[in-house]
């Protein structure tokens, strides 16, 4: 599997390129060149000499004989810049084995910024090279609390992701006409963002460990759509999906997993994702009460709109003839299909929601079913709606056939973006 080494000389601050770079690079060359074809950045603090046009080409290139591959140098504005780029390079390169060669005290640092910047796609293994070298130019680090380290790290690493330009866009967000003004919600698509990964690019709303669109990357994405539709991303609840029926009534214990979520409290934003299973939104006008609901179709065939209805009836008072559903964006008939005895399932529910039935993959048509469960639970049909593009008069918005606006787990794979519906009592 391929690899990618990583050296750190952040920690040489020499007016002068002395001997301690060329003893640090010259050790490291010695254990772990040899020919080797893996690629090798080394990263320099821009206030060091290292990172001037001499390094590491002209007089010094002899210390790389040991390379296959020419090492490249990072020397950003700052550490969060360095290994941005770091990330971007080797993500391009599809590798997720990262060798970092440090310090003990720049290890702590580096791995500050892995749980910020990367994910556990990537496997880091750290080797402790430098912290014997010494000489008058380079003296001692100091001790850092690494609490404030770590907050110094985050902080920097935040301000250099908000001056990142918006990729494929700006911010575009779906909304309903049939949901009340004293309500704010929306639909996100994936422009506007600063993911960079194809499949995730560019407004990834969720970070999945075994993917490779990091935790600071998706709060920097959720800040700006919380900055375009009006509300600040602490105050956003999101659904911690499992594919089944449960609610969680917000205020009482959260279980581990829900994929329904109710509130009467103003202020609070709820969210379910999707990238082909539907975000679904709901809100009752008269009682002041919202509801989301993450409806894939294991959820869908195990009832998880009307479990969200019902728990906004039995908890806060509402109504079903008062509440309004909008269905959000997720995969069509023309694009899902389900083994024979899943889609019998919808096929019973009623046979419109179903196409080529006696085929050995029947296309299903999630939406409908939740329409049709929705009505028979006492929602009145023309408080349902499924989301639309403004201006477009298409009758259906497949996730799966519009990859310039949405996310798709059905096209693109397992390392599929995501997009949420959210909503709040303002």
């Amino acid at each position: 599997m391929a690899a990618v080494t990583l050296v750190d000389l952040t920690q040489v601050r020499s007016s002068q390129y002395g001997i301690c770079v060329k003893k640090r690079i010259g050790e490291f060359c010695a254990l772990t060149g040899n020919g080797s074809q893996e690629p090798v950045f080394f990263i320099a603090d821009p206030e060091s000499s290292v990172g001037t046009g001499r390094f590491p080409r002209s007089s010094n290139q002899e210390m790389f004989i040991g390379f296959s591959n020419s090492p490249q140098v990072l020397c950003k504005s700052s550490l969060s810049a360095a290994l941005y780029s770091f990330k971007k390079a080797i993500d391009k390169k599809d590798i997720s084995n990262v060798k970092i060669v440090t310090s003990s005290r720049g290890r702590g640092l580096f791995q500050v910024y892995q749980e910020l910047l990367f994910t556990s796609a990537y496997n880091f293994e750290y080797s402790i090279m430098f912290d014997n070298l010494s000489c008058e130019c380079c003296p001692p680090g100091q001790r850092t609390d690494s609490s404030a380290q770590a907050a110094d790290a985050k902080r920097e690493l935040g301000t250099f992701l908000q001056h990142l330009p918006a990729l494929k866009g700006d911010i575009a967000i779906l909304r309903s006409s049939l949901i009340s003004d004293c309500f704010g919600h929306g639909f996100s698509t994936r422009t506007g963002g600063i993911s960079y990964i194809r499949t995730l690019s560019s407004l990834n709303l969720f970070c999945n460990p075994r993917r490779k669109d990091s935790r600071a990357v998706v709060a920097e994405n959720l800040r700006r759509l919380g900055l375009q539709a009006g509300f600040h991303p602490q105050q956003l609840n999101l659904i911690k999906c499992n594919h089944a029926s449960d609610v969680w009534v917000m205020g009482k214990p959260a279980p581990d997993s829900y994929d329904g979520m109710v509130t009467n409290q103003v202020g609070v934003v709820i969210a379910a994702p999707g990238a082909d299973c539907m975000p679904l939104l709901f809100t009752d006008p008269v009682a002041k009460v919202i509801g989301v609901a993450h409806a894939g179709w294991k959820g869908t065939l195990m009832g998880i709109a009307m479990a969200t209805v019902n728990a906004m009836v039995s908890e806060f008072g509402s109504r079903p003839a008062d509440i309004v559903c909008v269905i959000g964006p997720s995969v069509g008939p023309c694009c899902f299909t389900l083994e024979q005895d899943s889609a019998r399932e919808f096929h019973a529910i009623h046979p419109d929601c179903v196409r080529h039935i006696d085929s050995s993959r029947p296309c299903v048509d999630i939406r409908l079913a939740t329409r049709i469960l929705l009505a028979r639970g006492g929602i009145k049909p023309e408080h349902i709606e499924d989301i639309r593009i403004p201006h477009q008069s298409e009758s259906t918005l497949c996730t799966s056939c519009h990859p310039e606006l949405f996310f798709s787990h059905v096209r693109d794979g397992l390392n599929f973006g995501t997009q949420i519906g959210f909503v709040w009592i303002k």
